[in-house]
Formats: C-alpha cells, structure tokens, sequence
C-alpha cells in the first residue's frame, strides 16, 4: 500500500493526487480503459473533499493505493478529519428526469457508484474513510 498525505486539502493539489494514484497504477500495469474510470473516480472524491470536508478551516487527507492480486483488484482509501459524510446515506441522482428538472449535485457520486465495484463509508476514530474497489 502507498499512502499520499495532501496538507491542507484543495483543489491545486489534484494534479498531484491524481499523478500518485496514475503512478501506482502505472507501475502495476492496470489495464489502460480502467486507469482511467479510477482516476476519474479519484478526481471525483477528492474535490469532493476539497470543497466540503473542511468549511471553516484548512484539513488534510490520506489517499492509499493498494494493487492486489487475490482477487485482482485496486483498492483506494479517502482518509479525511472532516465534517462526518456519508455518501451513501444520500439518495442518488435520479437520472430518469429531464435535466432542468435534477437536483444539482450528486452525479460525480452516481459516476463514482458505477465505475467502482465497491464503495463503502465509514467514521472511526474522528476519520471519514471512504473505501472505493475496483475488480480488475
């Protein structure tokens, strides 16, 4: 597992996380179709973080990449001491309505939801830490 720490959190420091999670996927020899469905689900919670974890003061937060091979799959964790969220506790966009009538917001999160195998939340320790898999 390779962990890369972002202090403080914002939306400058993207090409930087993204360059990391490209690397570790690189090095790996991800297939080229799904390097690019992680990153943009990489690029996605991030900015996410960046611009709702922290309101009223700087934070950081922790990205691991981890590449397995029992089953083959990428593992990716969000680690932030932000305001405590759960995405998936908020109903999902409903895409079956014409645009001008959909809420604003949460399709990165639907694109999230099916780019990824698994996605799954959880609050320990003061932590928000969002587990994103993708089976290879």
């Amino acid at each position: 597992m390779k962990e890369f720490l972002v202090d403080p959190v914002a939306d400058a420091v993207l090409p930087s996380v993204l360059a990391f999670v490209e690397e570790e996927l690189s090095e790996r020899d991800i297939p080229l179709k799904a390097r690019h469905q992680i990153l943009v689900a990489v690029e996605e919670i991030f900015t996410n973080i960046a611009h709702y974890a922290y309101p009223l003061a700087k934070g950081d937060a922790r990205i691991r990449c981890t590449v397995e091979d029992h089953p083959p799959q990428v593992v990716l964790q969000f680690l932030d001491r932000g305001i405590p969220f759960n995405p998936l506790e908020h109903e999902p966009l409903d895409t079956t309505l014409p645009p001008d009538q959909r809420q604003v917001g949460k399709l990165g999160l639907l694109m999230v939801r099916k780019i990824m195998s698994e996605v799954a939340y959880e609050y320990k320790d003061g932590k928000n830490i969002l587990t994103l898999k993708k089976e290879l």
